[in-house]
């Protein structure tokens, strides 16, 4: 396209963007009309791309991390011959692919769910990252930016990353249209404001005039032939460009035009160009040959922690699979991922302190089909939770382990203890939660978390503990292990992880007082067994659960989610951390939190006293 039909395609654009959020009633059209140019261009001249195969390798990658936004992007499938007019005007309304803020589970072409601001640059940049480090690929990533979402510190945790790892693959476009939502942003048009900040993290910026089109034509240009560092387009742009009533003015933001009709013809009418967009290079994806890898096993009685054993199975793995992936919140030494490391360098992250960027970078590499483990401290991926959620929304297929769960951690105290995850994760929409107590169960879920889908989390214990399981157990997600049973039990105890060995030697304790309990590890904390905690319920009549995790949404309420089918539900007491720890040893931790064998005992003791008092 010449520079006459660039300018009439942003035309095109606005006025689809304009025509899209009239159809739906509500939308951001005018924070599409500022980018439309920008759009226009990377479009008809810049992005390779085959809309037939979205999988294609050699496909470059866009990411609209302004996703309210989303009328330009539909706009711009409609010019590339991907939708067509009809569907254009479905937008936002019941059972359309043409959502408020774009996800892949409904268009092929979305790389990743954005609409959470902040969240589409960190995620690029882990794209931008598998392109350069995994697939050894050509194709480059393009994300568009608001200038409003700068203001994140995940934007600030991408740039350093991206700029760390030289992924001159990187282009990121920013929309300085000058207001946010209830008014101007933080640095307005000053675009040397932000070239100071993203030159600070080691990128090359570009400043351009967003509505000149052979300015910004010159830009991606310049992008594409600069070597060792990503760079960052800064284009000055307003708001609602090209409609006086709404152009550049405060409060038209989130709504349709007012005068809709009248907006469209002062931009000239509807037309209906369309872009022919450069196909990608042919090629493929550079592979990591696979070998064999036995899993570790280790013999009943040995202590081993199940940090360690997740370490040793992740690294077999690895072997196994040329397409795991592992990923650090530089805490590997501590969560045992640097075993990993070790034996698979190439396919070794290390993200540094920075969990917002860490989840993202996992998101971007499984938006390339690896798969990957990422690793921290369980009380530190709090820290990344909208970008856990997001990935839900994504579809994203994505392992989480956090390590150095609940108060058995022991002295290091409160700030690092992981007593809030079990909730975090079950909250998620389709996570799976599994909670091992022993290095042979630890082993069979860390590979069973590799086929599994939506966002898989794994809880790890840092100190040693006994195995109790044989090397050839199975252990099937959704599934729970009875580890002491009898047809005379009157009591069920019901753990998982550092809790099982307490409640085992509570069990003991008990049988020697004449009380038959039995005992079951929830592993699977979600998906539960719910068949097995009803069948315990009408046996035995009386539950316990212990869990090394606050009361609210962990161990506790995964079990009584059994029992919300109406049926009655069995005497239960929840034992779980409920007061503020301090520093002290993993057992007197224990102790102090009421979970220890001892405490467990006098609970079930009272429990089932209380059960026969007539």
């Amino acid at each position: 396209m010449n520079t006459g039909e660039l300018v009439e395609l942003g035309q095109q654009l606005r006025v689809d963007s304009v025509r899209a959020a009239a159809a739906a009633g509500s939308g951001h059209p005018t924070s599409s009309m500022s980018a439309a140019d920008l759009m226009a261009v990377l479009l008809a001249r810049h992005f390779r791309y085959d809309f037939d195969r979205p999988d294609h390798p050699g496909n470059d990658r866009f990411v609209l991390s302004k996703g309210h936004a989303s009328p330009l992007m539909y706009a711009a499938f409609k010019a590339a011959g991907a939708i067509d007019d009809e569907e254009l005007l479905t937008f936002r309304k019941l059972g359309s692919r043409l959502e408020g803020h774009p996800t892949p589970r409904r268009l092929p072409w979305v790389e990743t769910a954005t609409g959470s601001l902040g969240q589409g640059l960190p995620v690029g940049a882990g794209i931008a990252l598998a392109g350069k480090r995994l697939d050894r690929s050509g194709y480059r990533v393009w994300v568009m930016c608001g200038d409003s979402e700068l203001a994140e510190g995940s934007v600030w945790e991408a740039a350093e990353h991206a700029a760390y790892e030289n992924l001159d693959n990187l282009t990121v476009l920013v929309d300085v249209n000058r207001l946010g939502q209830r008014g101007p942003t933080r640095h307005g048009h000053d675009l040397d404001a932000y070239a100071r900040r993203f030159e600070a993290f080691g990128w090359h910026a570009v400043e351009v005039d967003g509505h000149d089109v052979d300015a910004v034509d010159r830009a991606y240009g310049e992008a594409a032939s600069t070597k060792g560092q990503p760079t960052v387009i800064l284009a000055r742009t307003l708001k609602g460009k090209g409609v006086e009533a709404v152009q550049d003015r405060e409060g038209m933001h989130g709504k349709p035009l007012p005068e809709a009709d009248e907006a469209i013809a002062e931009l000239g009418g509807p037309r209906d160009l369309r872009v022919r967009v450069q196909e990608p290079p042919a090629g493929t994806p550079h592979a990591v040959p696979t070998g064999q890898a036995e899993p570790p096993r280790w013999e009943k009685g040995e202590e081993v922690a199940t940090r360690n054993a997740f370490g040793e199975a992740l690294t077999a793995l690895g072997t196994a699979r040329g397409d795991v992936v592992v990923l650090d919140g530089e805490v590997g030494d501590s969560t045992r991922a640097e075993f990993f490391a070790k034996e698979h360098p190439d396919r070794y992250v290390e993200c540094y302190i920075a969990e917002q960027q860490l989840v993202a970078t996992a998101v971007g590499t499984a938006t390339r089909g690896w798969v990957p483990y990422a690793a921290t401290f369980a009380a530190f991926l709090t820290r990344a939770h909208d970008f856990i959620r997001m990935a839900a929304v994504s579809g994203a297929g994505i392992n989480l382990v956090g390590s150095h769960a609940g108060v058995a951690i022991g002295e290091d105290g409160p700030s690092q203890m992981g007593l809030e995850d079990l909730a975090m994760m079950r909250a998620v929409h389709g996570s799976t939660v599994l909670y091992p107590c022993d290095a042979n169960q630890t082993a069979r879920l860390v590979a069973a978390m590799a086929d599994l889908d939506g966002i898989r989390y794994l809880r790890t214990s840092r100190g040693e503990s006994p195995v109790i399981y044989g090397p050839g157990e199975e252990f099937p997600v959704g599934g729970s292990k009875v580890l002491r049973s009898s047809q005379q039990d009157r009591l069920t105890l019901l753990a998982a992880g550092v809790t099982v060995h307490e409640a085992l030697a509570a069990a003991d304790t008990l049988a020697g007082e004449g009380i038959a309990v039995r005992v079951i590890d929830l592993y699977s904390v979600k998906p539960v067994d719910r068949d097995t905690l009803r069948r315990a319920a009408e046996e035995t009549g009386c539950l316990v659960t212990v869990e090394d995790h606050h009361p609210e949404g962990g161990l506790g309420d995964a079990v009584l989610d059994a029992f919300t089918d109406g049926r009655p539900v069995p005497r239960l007491v929840r034992l779980a951390v409920r007061t503020m720890p301090g520093s002290a040893s993993p057992e007197e931790q224990l102790r102090a939190a009421g979970i220890d064998a001892e405490s467990i005992a006098a609970a079930g003791r009272l429990l089932v006293e209380q059960a026969i008092v007539p």
